[in-house]
């Protein structure tokens, strides 16, 4: 498919804004991993199950409040392990996929399709297992920047010397 030199334009500030956007979104991740890590879980789980009880009371059957308290009951030491190893390595290695692909090296660009395939075939896994709007959300995200990515792989090994 061809496109004309403006919808290319286009096609590359959108590649770079959902770049950039996956950044950000892997510095919340080490950020959250950190603080799983290094946050007594008594005070996370106090901290989650008071906030959602405060919401539940303003209104009942609030969607987040209910799911926040229901896994805060849950959340268990060995949980916390795994969740901070999860958030802190996905965010590190996402977040140097990004400073790489932000830098236009060429190796980046299948590096960064293959790591998130393999964390969209997780984050299927995952929703068969529990239905969650904020992780299919978060899906759908990373299977348009893996477009972004391919359409600008495309142009950049195209523009690159062999």
């Amino acid at each position: 498919m061809e496109f004309t030199a403006q919808q290319e334009s286009r096609i590359r500030l959108y590649f770079r804004t959902s770049v950039f956007l996956k950044g950000a979104i892997s510095l919340i991740e080490i950020i959250a991993g950190v603080l799983v890590l290094f946050v007594p879980l008594s005070n996370l789980t106090t901290f989650a199950a008071g906030w959602a009880q405060g919401e539940l009371i303003e209104q009942p059957g609030d969607f987040v409040a209910t799911h926040l308290l229901a896994a805060a009951q849950q959340f268990s030491i060995a949980n916390s392990i795994f969740i901070a190893v999860y958030l802190l390595s996905r965010g590190c290695i996402k977040l140097a996929l990004v400073a790489a692909l932000l830098k236009n090296q060429l190796w980046a660009y299948p590096a960064s399709l293959a790591v998130l395939g393999l964390f969209v075939i997780y984050q299927l896994y995952q929703i068969t297992l529990s239905y969650s709007l904020v992780l299919i959300g978060l899906t759908a995200f990373d299977l348009i920047v893996m477009w972004f990515i391919w359409r600008e792989y495309e142009v950049v090994k195209s523009a690159s010397p062999a």
